[in-house]
């Protein structure tokens, strides 16, 4: 375990502002707003932010603040914050981010978790916080060999949680970090003590009864995830086929990076015109930072090679079976990319005990909403007890 800084060399700093004064602009069709892709009016005005008023030197201060970690596990090395609470007994929780986040979405969830007393809440629900980033992600990338899937993953957490003496825990995540929470679970039932999933993928099953009497709430879900597959998931297909030579693009303009995640922070968030309806303009900047500092927009598409490039793997990691020991929970969001159908969740998920549905948020959980996700958290960490 050796303690980490981020401290980026001015000459990286100054080659991105090169790089932001010199963008090459593409041309626009007229009128067609956010239908085709980012707007060009919008990301120019988003890259004159990030040039001439957003504070790469503030946003790493703050980072900075929060203890961080590297160790090596698997051969890959594994960045992550670490936050003890104050009271001896509180419980752990490892939170997994991703596409495209990263763990800053998780900051401003450590106070609230591991001090509850000191924002509002009852010192009872306390937690030891911990947020590593996936192999490949950020300051854990780049990853040096194939065959990091969700399932080796999930062991790495089993193996850090046991190296910082947790021997119980509970796994919470979204995006990547449902399936791998649920996989962390599978990997070490020993010590884990529930799943938490803020994101959970239900395909539509073979047994035609379970279609039979779906409330209109759900048949929507249905609809939705039949567009979406249509017209939204592109970026899923190149980046379980051919990362690599998405990489080259992204990782040599930071423009073309930027508007390969703020695409998504349009669209998967309860926004109601631009991202920053949901998540706050240097949030999202400083997000994105870490993929361009870190060159890891290609080792975190990899991710998606080794765990989506067939249909059958892509069924296989996202919607288990899960057949898990010990209790799971799941909150629903309703502006989510994936919108799951409590019916059939449950055939997936035998030990299924808490299911939340708020009434507002997206994608992004721990970034739109973080009171509601610590509340639903600390629900389900109380029925485990």
């Amino acid at each position: 375990m050796r303690p980490f800084r981020i401290d980026i060399p001015q000459a990286d700093l100054d080659d991105l502002d090169r790089r932001l004064a010199a963008v090459r602009w593409p041309a626009e069709l007229p009128g067609v707003g956010w239908e085709r892709g980012v707007p060009l009016d919008y990301l120019r005005d988003l890259v004159d932010h990030w040039r001439h008023r957003f504070d790469w030197r503030a946003a790493e201060r703050w980072l900075n603040e929060f203890p961080q970690f590297t160790t090596e596990i698997d051969g890959a090395n594994v960045h992550f914050v670490h936050v003890r609470s104050a009271v001896p007994d509180a419980t752990a929780v490892i939170l997994t981010h991703g596409w495209p986040g990263s763990f800053v979405e998780f900051l401003d969830l450590i106070g609230p978790l591991t001090d509850p007393a000191a924002h509002g809440g009852d010192p009872a629900d306390a937690c030891h916080v911990v947020i590593p980033s996936i192999p490949g992600y950020g300051f854990s990338g780049p990853t040096r060999e194939t065959g990091w899937d969700t399932r080796r993953v999930a062991r790495a957490w089993a193996e850090l949680m046991r190296r910082l003496g947790y021997d119980r825990y509970v796994a919470q995540g979204g995006d990547w970090g449902s399936p791998i929470s649920l996989e962390v679970g599978l990997a070490d039932p020993e010590h884990v003590a529930g799943v938490h999933v803020n994101m959970l993928a239900t395909f539509p099953p073979q047994d035609p009864a379970l279609f039979a009497g779906l409330p209109d709430e759900d048949l929507a879900r249905l609809e939705f995830a039949q567009n979406f597959e249509q017209d939204g998931a592109g970026w899923r297909k190149i980046q379980s086929t051919r990362p690599q030579t998405l990489s080259y693009g992204l990782t040599d303009s930071p423009v073309g990076q930027l508007a390969w995640i703020v695409e998504k922070f349009y669209e998967w968030t309860d926004s109601a015109k631009v991202p920053e309806d949901a998540v706050d303009r240097d949030f999202l900047l400083t997000n994105v930072m870490v993929y361009w500092l870190t060159a890891t927009a290609g080792s975190s598409a990899q991710l998606y090679y080794e765990s989506n490039r067939l249909d059958a793997d892509f069924i296989r990691t996202w919607a288990g079976p899960w057949n898990l020991t010990m209790p799971v929970g799941v909150a629903v969001l309703p502006a989510d990319a994936v919108r799951p159908v409590r019916r059939w969740a449950e055939q997936i998920l035998p030990t299924l005990n808490q299911w939340t549905v708020f009434d507002q948020g997206g994608h992004f959980a721990a970034l739109e909403q973080p009171t509601l996700l610590v509340e639903d958290l600390r629900n389900f960490i109380r029925s485990l007890r």
